[in-house]
Order: structure tokens, then sequence, then C-alpha cells
């Protein structure tokens, strides 16, 4: 049953005030000035000749470092093995360049035997209505256009235009063969120049790997040798394993793809393959730039519409294998960048860079956030562009609640729900969450309306998670029965932590009510729920109920435990009235005072602070609570206040028989 589930609370582990005040301790995030973000920006734009190949050469010598690595281990000297590497990457480069480049050219001098079928499936669009006036304003252009160059060139002349005698014309050739040269090798040598400073750049990074690491360390973290360590470790391992991984995912994408094309017949197969390729390490978008392309000329080649579906159906299935089963089964570890942030770095490398900005927007991206997380200076890029939590979990149900949507703290409330019980989401996040609310209210920055409608906002997560109480509730005993796969590790992570158990509350009627304030009664429903959960019968009552006035119309007869929740620590002296009203209306009843908070108090001042105000038990946390008011003791008496006898003034008429008898 219920009673076997374990309290989760770990002795080296701060409770719920050390949650509040870790969160209003927190550094405060130094982001730079508009001037060096500015500047930056600037100097990668113009300097980008300069940047590009060291980026190129930074992510290459991340990729190969860990062959490099394998083939030392091999016995192979250092010299060696950079070099191996490098030719080995080099030469699967150009090969590929190649290949791409011939296929390129082959597919541009068969692009005029498509021009028919472009045009009857034009036709038979427009024809059928599909596309309404924009196909046929398209199809105008193109037959005009068509036309008007046909009229040109078989124009024949005017009638009254004299034909004129043709013109002999003779071709000299005035280039020297030295300029032919110079013409043809030009183009190429800017790209050809590049490569080979990106090949001699990863050659000495590689070979100078610690020594870098070293300068590195020395120029900006000599002061923790730690941390950079670990940043530089991190970055290197996460960047290259992302390469690795994804130049893998990408062969297993693009051979189905290339062979599937092939067997529909599609020209140039083996070039849309390898386009695919390589334009799938452009996230979101590549994919798709890649499956564009032979659409089109699935639709150039055959006069149908079918060859278009089989290739679409291609692409479409070959994603979802791909990202479904392929990338979650090779992929030990994310990027660490959230999605909106892998679109914002695509489109800014892709301005700063041009196309292979794009292709290493990713990688770079992922380099910076290790930056971020490791080197406080840069620690708002991780938070801009990290896929990491920014706010505690108590913080960002705050804000839900604060923003006056339950449906969306309730789904963060079920997230956490799936790793931990109902009792220690109440204990470790939502008594956290209002009690940043009451911080607010005391510092005066959260009004009336305000803190009503966050009230009301916890009060409906309360009533949203009931199919989760009552799932708890209705599970076996662990001990009976073998528990689910789902709840092992509920049960598991919760009897590691704490040897205290949470009792039954079968044939025990429990009262819940709030004490100042609307957000104590949030507060009061919480802890009504988990005691339901332990089986307890649980009524609640408002802080209203609490007034004067309002305890003698409550009805006490069925209730063995009244307990109400503060909030603000600084209700003591309204605790021990609430206790006195209570006890007098029913000198049998057990009367618990529960000051919500994170670490709380040690058992010693709690039984000190419950003896002042002579309640039954004080608690600080959501275990101490159920604890108290499920336990079977009796009833605490309440204590008659000692009052001070004022001695009567004798009066006139009784002076004189005292003075006779002295």
């Amino acid at each position: 049953m219920a009673a076997n589930r374990r309290n989760g609370m770990h002795p080296a582990e701060p409770g719920v005030m050390g949650v509040v005040s870790s969160a209003r301790t927190l550094p405060r995030i130094s982001l730079p000035t508009v001037a060096t973000v500015v500047a930056a920006v600037a100097a990668l734009y113009f300097g980008r000749e300069v940047f590009l190949p060291i980026a190129i050469a930074l992510l290459l010598t991340f990729a190969l470092a860990p062959m490099v690595s394998a083939l030392k281990r091999v016995g192979l000297p250092r010299l060696p093995a950079v070099i191996a590497s490098v030719l080995s990457a080099f030469t699967v480069l150009a090969l590929f360049s190649f290949i791409l480049a011939t296929q390129v050219s082959e597919l541009a001098q068969n692009i005029p035997l498509y021009q028919s079928n472009i045009l009857t499936k034009v036709r038979s669009l427009k024809e059928t209505g599909i596309g309404g006036g924009i196909i046929a304003r398209l199809s105008g252009v193109i037959e005009s256009v068509g036309q008007e160059l046909d009229r040109q060139e078989a124009s024949p002349p005017a009638a009254d235009e004299p034909e004129r005698e043709p013109v002999p014309v003779e071709i000299i050739a005035r280039e020297r063969p030295l300029q032919v040269l110079q013409n043809l090798i030009g183009p190429l040598i800017s790209p050809l120049a590049s490569a080979g400073l990106i090949i001699v750049v990863v050659i000495f990074m590689l070979l100078e790997r610690e020594d870098l690491r070293d300068r590195f360390i020395r120029l900006v973290g000599y002061g923790d040798l730690h941390r950079t360590t670990e940043a530089l470790q991190e970055a290197g391992k996460r960047v290259g394993r992302y390469l690795l991984m994804q130049l893998v995912v990408n062969i297993v994408y693009a051979v189905p793809i290339a062979f599937g094309l092939w067997v529909l017949g599609i020209p140039n197969a083996l070039l849309w393959g390898l386009l695919a390729l390589a334009l799938r390490f452009v996230p979101y978008i590549g994919p798709i730039i890649g499956a564009l392309l032979p659409l089109f000329l699935a639709l150039a080649v055959a006069p149908g519409w079918s060859l278009v579906l089989w290739t679409a159906g291609l692409f479409v299935a070959m994603e979802m294998i791909t990202g479904n089963v392929v990338e979650p089964w090779l992929y030990g570890s994310r990027t660490g960048l959230s999605p909106l942030a892998i679109i914002v770095a695509a489109i800014f490398w892709t301005w700063l860079w041009g196309p292979l900005g794009l292709v290493l927007s990713t990688p770079l991206t992922v380099c910076l956030v290790v930056l971020g997380r490791h080197v406080p200076q840069f620690e708002f890029l991780d938070v801009l562009f990290g896929n990491e939590p920014v706010l505690e979990p108590h913080a960002r149900l705050y804000q839900r609640l604060l923003a006056g949507d339950p449906e969306e703290a309730t789904d963060h409330a079920e997230e956490i729900l799936e790793e931990k019980y109902l009792f220690e989401f109440y204990d470790k996040v939502a008594i956290p969450a209002l009690l940043l609310g009451e911080q607010d209210r005391v510092r005066g920055v959260m009004g009336d309306e305000q803190r009503r409608q966050v009230a009301a906002s916890a009060q409906t997560l309360v009533a949203n998670l009931e199919d989760t109480a009552r799932e708890e509730a209705e599970e076996d005993d662990p001990a009976a029965t073998e528990p689910a796969p789902a709840d092992e590790d509920k049960q598991a992570q919760a009897e590691g932590e704490d040897d205290t158990e949470l009792p039954d509350g079968t044939d025990i009627s429990v009262l819940c009510a709030g004490g100042r304030g609307e957000l104590d009664d949030a507060a009061a429903a919480m802890l009504a729920q988990v005691l339901e959960v332990q089986g307890a019968t649980v009524s609640k009552a408002s802080f209203a109920d609490m007034d004067p006035a309002s305890i003698r119309r409550l009805k006490f007869d069925a209730v063995d435990t009244v307990v109400v929740g503060f909030l603000n620590r600084d209700s003591v002296k309204h605790a021990r009235f609430l206790v006195r009203r209570l006890k007098r209306a029913k000198s049998a009843l057990r009367v618990g005072i529960v000051f919500w908070s994170e670490g709380g108090d040690d058992k010693e001042t709690a039984v000190k602070l419950a003896n002042d105000i002579n309640a039954d038990f004080v608690a600080h946390g959501m275990v101490e609570a159920v604890l108290g008011a499920l336990s079977s003791d009796p009833p605490v008496a309440l204590k008659v206040a000692a009052k001070r006898r004022m001695r009567r003034r004798p009066r006139p008429a009784e002076k004189a028989p005292l003075a006779a008898a002295k």
C-alpha cells in the first residue's frame, strides 16, 4: 500500500528553503556590451577569408583527433599517424567533389531533354484547373517567351529592306597560350589555395594539439585549470562525436536514397545520394533541399505523376526511419542545443560566412555553448543556445502559475511525476513555488488580484493531478507484488534515500486548512491530496473559515486532526491563537501547525515551538506534516493561561475590625 512509500529526503540534500535561497543567490549573468558583440561580429564578417579556413581546420581537427589517437595506440608514431589521417580525410573529400562535379556536368547536358515533359505537365495542370490563374499565367509566360525567341530567330527580312551581302568574318585569336592557361587555372587558384591552407593548419593543429591546449589554458583559464580542462575535453568530445555520428547517419540515409532513385529510374541517382549526404549536415532545411531537386527531376523525366509520388514517398520513408530509429540508436548524446538555437545559428552563420557557414553552424555553435558552460564571461551563450533548463523546477512552476497557465503547469508537473511520487513533487517543487509567491507578496510586488490568480492556478493544478493521486492510492503493496517496470525507478529512488515511511491513514479523519491567505489554502489542498493518497479521510477549509466567528460553525465531530499551514514564518502568534480556538472547540482534537519552508528546523526546535504554541506537532515540510497528521499520539491538553490575581483593596468598613484585632 501507500504506507511503504519513502519520503525521498536525503540528509545532505537541501530542503525547500534551501532551494529558494539558492535561487535568490544565483550569480547574475554578465552580458557583454553591445560594442563588444558588434566588434566580434564585424571581425568575423570582414575577416571571413581568414577565420573561415581556421574554423574548418578546427572542426576537422576535432573530427580527426580520435583517428590519430587510435593510430598511435596501435604503435604508429605521431607524425605518420597525423599525415595518414589527414591524407585519408582529404582524399575522400576530393573524390566526393570530383564525383559531384562530374554528375552535375552530365545533368547540365541533359536538361534540354526534359523541357517538353515540364511543358506537358504545366499544360495539364492548366487544363484541369489546378492552381487557377497562377498556372495559366506561368504557362502563358513560358510559351510567349519561347514564341518570341523563335520568331526572332526565324523571321525573314522586311519587303522594303534591301538584302545585304554576307560579310566574310575571320576569327583571329589574339590571346597568348599563357593567357589562355591563366584564364583556365585562375578560378581554381582560390579554392585550391584555401584547401591547401586548411590541410596545413589541420596537420599543425594535430601535431601541436597538446601545446595549443596548454597555451589556451594559460591564456584564458590559468586560474582554474580544472574548469578550463573540462571545457576543452567536453568541446572536443561533443563536437567530434557529433561530426562522426552525423556522418554515419548521413551515409545510412544517403545510400538507400541513391539506390532507391536508381531503381525508380531518376537520372544521376549518385548525384542526389551525394547531395543528400552533404545537405543533411545542414539542420532541418538540408534534407528538404536535398529532396526538392530529385522531385523536380522526377517531374521532368516522366510524363505522368506516379514517379513524383514514388520519389516523395522514398524521401519521407527514409526521413522517418532515420529520425526515429537510426539517430536515437547511434547518438549517445545530443548536441546540447535547443531546436530554436539550431535554426538561429544556421541563419546567423549563413549570413556571416555563406553556404559553408550553414554547414558549419551546428558544430560552431556547440563549441560556443560549451565555452559558455564553463567560462563565466560567456555564460550568456549557454543560456541563449543551450538545451538545459535555465530555471529551477520550482521557479519554472511558479512562472507558469504567475502567468495564469495551470495547463502548462500541469504538463510540467506530469513530466516530474514520471520519476517522482506526488508527495515528492509537492515537497520539492510545488510548495517552494508557493513560497516564491509568498516572498513576492511580502515584498509588495504582487497585488491582490495577482495573488488570487496564482492561488487559483495552484488549486487547478491540484485538481488536474487527481488522476495521478488516484493511481498512486490504488497501487499494490510493493512487498507483496512485483512492482510495475514504470514504478521500479521511483520505488528504488525513494527507498534509497531515507528509511522514513509515510504511515497508512485508514480510519483517520483530517481537516486541512490555510492559515492567512489564498496561497496557504493552495498549500493545504496539496497536503490534503497527499493524505488522501495515504488513505485518510480528508476535508478542507479555507483561511476565511479560521476566523474566530467562523471556527464555531465548523463541524469537528468526525475530525481527529486539524492541520493549519502558513507560508509566512512570521505567523507564530496567529498560529497560537488558532490552536487555542480549535482546542476549545473540541478538547479531544489534535491540532498541528505547518510552517512551510525548505530546510526547516531540527526536530528539537520543532518540538519546542509546538510546546510553546500548545500544538500537537509543528512541521516544516510535506513529509513531517503527513507524519504528524496521521500520528496516533493522544492530543495535547489545552494549557490554562496563568492569570495574575490582583489583591483586593479593603473597603473602609472593613478597616475598623482589622485595627481592633491588632
